[in-house]
């Protein structure tokens, strides 16, 4: 877990870490380092121009040529000390201009830019170099002018050390970066339980100065609770006056460190171990940070940075942040969508630890392969002896004429040997580093998941859950199963003449029929009406296999066919019937022939379909809502929409609930084939089977002939039952329960989808997974 709580920079522990906008954290310290920023003389420059200088230059100077030749795809990559392409100089115009101009809107208005990381820069990261001290200043106040520009400069941005993306600073600079409070209480904890084991019991330190020139640094005086800094009583009187743009912040006592702490804590400032080159050291407030002091002292929960007196509340959504109640009322946030906090915390929680089993299975299945390659070294040492031993036997019962060539022969034994345990060696080595960083993570996480700090959690709980899934997906398929078997597939032919003693040699094993392939039923699944198999070949399999043939039968014990002839070893087979039982077998194939069937599998679809509106079928003017199961319509003219379920047996019912009715529109239900006129009513041509209705009554409608009138229409909250019998070849219709009378097919044959048109005077909400009804009267449901 050690390195998930190091610093991408430093390569230290981190010390008062922030999150940037690409979810990776680095120490506030090493941000100083790498942030940058536009000169004050460049401001009033044209744009090409400035993308055409480094950010090294100070203001007023010159423009220079690159040094690197890297390309500076946008402001926020100028800042970070890029340059324009090599072939222009001084921001002429041509190609490159242009190509400067492209990324300036593409990239910057996002505040985002792509970085190209520099050759002579520690873990690829531009690092910012120490201000020259202005003449008759102090080194302190020359720190301090470059803490308060870099703060307050609308120019500056960031590169992140481990993706390269750029992002631009706002006018609080720095301080504008959440807090990442969940992983530093973590690092202390981790700090405190290694200082334990190793014995150390140091009493608390003063924290010290972190402006401060002299040598040692004066111990802090202050602790500014804004700036997050510690100053010496000179130093709070040169860079943090109490007036001016410092007279709302508040000054505090700083708190003592703990004794994990206190060994950093007298490391001069510039000196710390692990800071990168470029002057900056990755020193935190008080060696540990103001802010996580002492291991007695109450944790500060984090306040929000826009309302620094409030603390978090609720989550948007919408920006995936924590925000406090005044951030609703008056900030951005006032018309995102929110939800509690508590509840957020305990979801995405729940979607770690979910993410985390997935992991923590892999692991598992992990350490079982390495024993299991480690059985085949000595499988592999055991079987090459055996074979060493009769390969001799052989040789010697041809006496004097088989004597060169038994060396020979022992010679490609020791390489396919040799060739056998390299290989095995490869894949332990890999496969033991991926389980290493796999449980690592899995380590990370669990100390994530005991914190109790919900907008802690919520700051990184998305960025964890991705790393975890990506983690997830490493162990991809084929990872877990050995490259080579243990067996040596060499056969020496001991009967030729004396006459061919000379042309002795190996035959390869001679290729024969693919074994019988392995059913993994815990993939095998159904639903509603389709099934999904898989199936693998058995470890040490020596056959090649060239594809494989799935047959199904007809779902009432009928003969099997083949629905699948491929090389995939997972297959999904849509349409079949609903309440039927399906059973499937699969078998291989080579250039040596067919091999024989794996077992049969025996699978159960669905009783009742459950199924949506299909946003795919439905017409451009018909907008589905509540996860596609309620539509409505933007046109005054009827459009059509169907089902995700297709039906060819047995028997089927579903309802829809009228949840607006204006103006007396005239929707229709029924069924549908898949290639009906999506532009007119529903039964208006021979693709579709329905009941129109009104207010006031209904009629059935099939190519555009109406028949069956009956009485009673519907009304706003009235609900519309569709009963499909293709056992009699009926449809049948319910209005609030009361039948409307069955009509038979004029075509009987195929498949066919519920199916709905409306118009934008009438809204439908689709209810499935219901039981077919018991009588003619009011259907019995068994869900919604």
């Amino acid at each position: 877990m050690e390195e998930e709580l190091k610093c991408p920079v430093c390569g230290s522990l981190f010390r008062e870490p922030i999150i940037l906008p690409c979810s990776h954290n680095v120490c506030l310290p090493c941000a100083r380092t790498i942030a940058v920023q536009t000169p004050d003389g460049e401001q009033h420059l044209t744009q090409p121009l400035l993308l055409s200088r480094g950010s090294g230059l100070p203001a007023g100077a010159a423009a220079a040529p690159p040094q690197d030749h890297e390309a500076a795809p946008g402001p926020a990559s100028s800042g970070a000390g890029g340059s324009a392409a090599g072939g222009l100089g001084g921001g002429a115009g041509g190609c490159g201009d242009h190509a400067d101009k492209l990324s300036l809107y593409s990239e910057t208005d996002s505040g985002y830019g792509s970085y190209t990381p520099s050759l002579k820069s520690p873990n690829g990261v531009r690092v910012l170099p120490m201000v020259p001290a202005p003449p008759g200043s102090s080194a302190a106040a020359a720190r301090g002018a470059a803490c308060s520009t870099l703060s307050s400069s609308s120019s500056s941005s960031i590169t992140c050390p481990q993706c390269h993306r750029s992002a631009s600073l706002d006018h609080r600079g720095l301080r504008g970066f959440q807090r990442n409070r969940l992983l530093e209480a973590i690092v202390q904890r981790y700090q405190q339980g290694r200082g334990a084991a190793a014995g150390a019991s140091a009493a608390p330190a003063v924290a010290i100065c972190q402006l401060c020139d002299r040598t040692p640094p004066e111990p802090a005086a202050t602790l500014c609770e804004q700036c997050d800094v510690l100053y010496c009583a000179a130093c709070q009187l040169k860079c943090h006056p109490s007036r001016g743009p410092f007279a709302k912040h508040r000054l505090v006592q700083p708190p003592p460190l703990p004794p994990a702490s206190a060994e950093a804590a007298s490391v001069p400032a510039g000196v710390a171990q692990g800071a990168p080159s470029g002057g900056a050291s990755c020193k935190s407030p008080g060696g540990a940070g103001a802010g996580a002091a002492g291991s007695s002292a109450a944790r500060k929960f984090p306040t929000c940075p826009e309302h620094e007196m409030e603390n978090y509340s609720m989550y948007c959504v919408s920006c995936r942040t924590p925000v406090c109640y005044l951030c609703l009322e008056e900030g951005r946030h006032g018309k995102h969508e929110v939800k509690p906090l508590g509840a957020m915390w305990k979801q995405h929680k729940a979607q770690l630890s979910q993410a985390l089993n997935g992991v923590s299975d892999k692991a598992k299945e992990a350490k079982e392969f390495l024993v299991q390659l480690k059985n085949i070294l000595q499988q592999i040492q055991e079987n090459g002896l055996d074979y060493e031993a009769c390969l001799v036997a052989q040789c010697d019962a041809l006496v004097d004429a088989l004597t060169r060539q038994k060396a020979k022969l022992l010679t490609k034994v020791t390489k396919e040997r040799e060739h056998k345990l390299k290989m095995v060696w490869d894949q332990i080595n890999h496969c033991t580093l991926k389980l290493r960083q796999s449980t690592g993570l899995m380590e990370y996480c669990l100390e994530v998941i005991k914190e109790n700090d919900p907008a802690g959690f919520l700051q990184i709980s998305d960025a964890l859950i991705k790393r975890v899934q990506v983690s997830q997906e490493q162990w991809v398929k084929g990872a877990l199963e050995p490259k080579v078997s243990a067996e040596f597939d060499l056969t020496l032919d001991s009967e030729p003449l004396l006459q061919a003693i000379h042309q002795l040699d190996f035959l390869q094993m001679k290729c024969r029929v693919p074994p019988v392939p392995l059913l993994q039923l815990e993939k095998c699944c159904t639903r509603n009406n389709s099934v999904t198999l898989a199936w693998r070949m058995p470890p040490f399999t020596h056959s090649p296999v060239d594809g494989y043939i799935l047959e199904l039968d007809d779902g009432a014990g009928g003969q099997f066919r083949e629905v699948y002839v491929g090389k995939e070893t997972l297959c999904t087979i849509d349409g079949l019937h609903f309440n039927s039982t399906y059973n499937a077998r699969v078998k291989a194939f080579n250039s040596s022939g067919v091999g024989p069937y794996s077992k049969t599998v025996v699978l159960q679809t669905s009783d009742v379909a459950w199924f949506t509106f299909d946003p795919n079928s439905g017409h451009r003017d018909i907008i589905l809502s509540n996860d596609n199961q309620t539509a409505t319509c933007s046109s005054y003219d009827d459009r059509v929409v169907l089902g995700t379920a297709a039906f060819s047996k047995g028997v089927h019912y579903w309802e829809l609930h009228v949840d607006r009715y204006d103006n007396h529109p005239d929707p229709a239900f029924g069924v549908a084939r898949a290639s009906v006129v999506k532009d007119m009513m529903l039964g208006k041509d021979d693709k579709a089977w329905a009941m129109y209705v009104d207010n006031n009554r209904s009629w059935f409608m099939h190519c555009n002939s109406h028949t069956n009138r009956t009485e009673g229409g519907v009304c706003k909250g009235a609900t519309v039952g569709v009963l499909l019998d293709l056992n009699k070849h009926t449809l049948t219709f319910y209005i609030n329960g009361q039948q409307q009378g069955p009509t038979a097919f004029s075509h009987v044959d195929g498949v066919f989808m519920p199916a709905l048109s409306l118009n934008r005077n009438v809204q439908v909400t689709l209810h499935t997974g219901l039981e077919v009804p018991t009588s003619l009267g009011r259907p019995k449901l068994s869900g919604n």
